[in-house]
């Protein structure tokens, strides 16, 4: 079990540095709660031994030490997002403190898509401009109406939950976007 965990430690690592090296302007974690998690405890653990400093250490313009691996020097910023309060998720166990921590230099809160209805209607338009052009065909338009319902709905999924309408919409309706077609494809029946 400790040999496979060091394997899996270095292959993760030697990937990462891999990754950190070639970008010179940054890389993302995304939903780092679930990047780390409970399951993901072990192979942390052993990641602060395994690294001079824990985690992934301070990134910035540090050299991710390696053992059995020459030296990689990196010069970029990590960006960490999630949908998920990291507090909470400290308390519940799922997330460590100090990762927390060493994540946290600056704290940018984006409000739900929820909470900013009245990004939508851009929103949809730049949607509905890049999915037509991926498609090869004409920009639909949108009615009003259709936007009124978009700007109604519950949108858990937030802005990839947005995108993913638009396209269904595009797909599936004429050569416009009319209040029905929200209501037959998006509204829950």
């Amino acid at each position: 079990m400790k040999k496979a965990l060091w394997t899996e430690l270095r292959n993760d690592l030697n990937a990462v540095a891999r990754q950190l090296a070639a970008s010179e302007s940054g890389t993302s974690a995304r939903e780092v709660v679930e990047t780390f998690h409970k399951e993901r405890a072990e192979l942390i653990r052993a990641a602060s031994e395994f690294l001079i400093d824990t985690a992934l250490t301070r990134l910035v313009g540090d050299v991710i030490k390696r053992r059995a691996d020459k030296d990689i020097n990196v010069d970029v910023r990590v960006i960490a997002a999630t949908n998920k309060d990291l507090l909470k998720e400290v308390e519940a166990k799922n997330f460590r403190l100090d990762l927390y921590h060493r994540l946290s230099v600056i704290l940018i809160h984006v409000p739900s898509l929820n909470e900013r209805r009245d990004d939508i209607p851009m929103l949809v338009e730049q949607f509905l401009e890049d999915i037509c052009s991926d498609y090869g065909i004409a920009v639909k338009l949108i009615d009003a109406d259709a936007i009124k319902l978009l700007q109604q709905y519950n949108w858990t999924g937030n802005i990839r939950e947005l995108r993913n309408v638009v396209e269904r919409l595009v797909i599936l309706s004429g050569k416009s976007i009319t209040a029905e077609d929200v209501k037959s494809y998006v509204m829950p029946k």
